[in-house]
Order: structure tokens, then C-alpha cells, then sequence
């Protein structure tokens, strides 16, 4: 990956809808050629998909929580990690280091969900306990990270 595709990425990242020929505007590369290279990069599993970016409290989702989960001595992370991905409330799970083992993100509408969903995942074979923090306001998500145009050919960031 080169500093072009790096380019390319950080304009479909601020922009999922820019046309190749918007994006070869910004890189200085004709639009058959941005084509060309956004296939490869999707080819290569770098760009593994695009969705649209929703306001969650638009769509009735207005509380969002981060919960740590802490396993018990003997539970499976990956089979704690299985069974959240089920629950359609959780928006992301991060497997971190320290006390907890994951930390999931939770959009629900009401603080009740919020109760139900923290049961459910409570009640999941292997978790001790959670820690939930409740988001009072969002001042930054999604952002897209353009570091990468820092980045030498040979992924050294300088």
C-alpha cells in the first residue's frame, strides 16, 4: 500500500460516497485508475465494506452505555465473545487488557432496555460482572483517523 492508496482510503473514509472521479480530483489520479485501486484495496481485505453513518437518537436510540465485562476465573473469552455478538443491542465489542476482558457498546432506547440488556448480559455462562458507564452526551465518534497519510510505503509511521 502506498501513499496514494493511503490517500484514497483517508477520502472514501471521510467521504463514502465520493465518486472516483471526486477522489482522482484529490489524489491526482484519473477516476479508471481510483477504480482500479479500490478494487485492489477491497480485493486485499483493507476496505471491507460501507455503511451510512445514522444519528442513533433520530432512530429512537437514545441511551447509549459502555459496560465492562469482567469473566470469571473460568470463563471463555471467545465463548463470552460469541454469545454477545448476539445480542442486537450491542453496537461493539472490544476485547481489552486489564480487569475486564471486553467492553461493549449498548444502544437502547429507554433506560429499562438498558436494565434488560445489562441482565442479558449477566446472565452470559462465564461473566462475573459488568460495569456499566451511561454516555451523557457524544462529543466525537466515527471520526475518521487520516494519520495514516503520515505513514511511510512501508507502514512506519513517521
Amino acid at each position: 500500500m502506498d501513499r496514494l492508496d493511503r490517500q484514497i482510503i483517508a477520502a472514501l473514509r471521510e467521504n463514502g460516497r465520493a465518486t472516483y472521479a471526486d477522489i482522482g480530483r484529490t489524489v491526482g489520479l484519473s477516476p479508471s485508475s481510483v477504480h482500479e485501486r479500490v478494487g485492489k484495496l477491497e480485493a486485499a481485505g483493507v476496505i471491507t465494506g460501507y455503511h451510512a453513518t445514522v444519528d442513533p437518537r433520530s432512530v429512537g436510540l437514545g441511551v447509549t452505555a459502555l459496560v465492562g465485562i469482567q469473566p470469571t476465573d473460568t470463563g471463555s473469552n471467545n465463548e463470552i465473545a460469541d454469545e454477545i455478538v448476539e445480542l442486537p443491542e450491542v453496537e461493539s465489542c472490544y476485547a481489552v487488557a486489564g480487569d475486564e476482558a471486553f467492553v461493549v457498546k449498548v444502544r437502547v432506547e429507554t433506560v429499562d432496555e438498558l436494565e434488560h440488556a445489562l441482565g442479558r448480559l449477566r446472565r452470559i455462562d462465564g461473566v462475573a460482572r459488568t460495569r456499566t458507564t451511561v454516555v451523557l452526551s457524544t462529543r466525537l465518534e466515527g471520526r475518521p483517523n487520516n494519520r495514516l497519510l503520515d505513514s511511510d510505503d512501508d507502514g512506519v509511521t513517521s
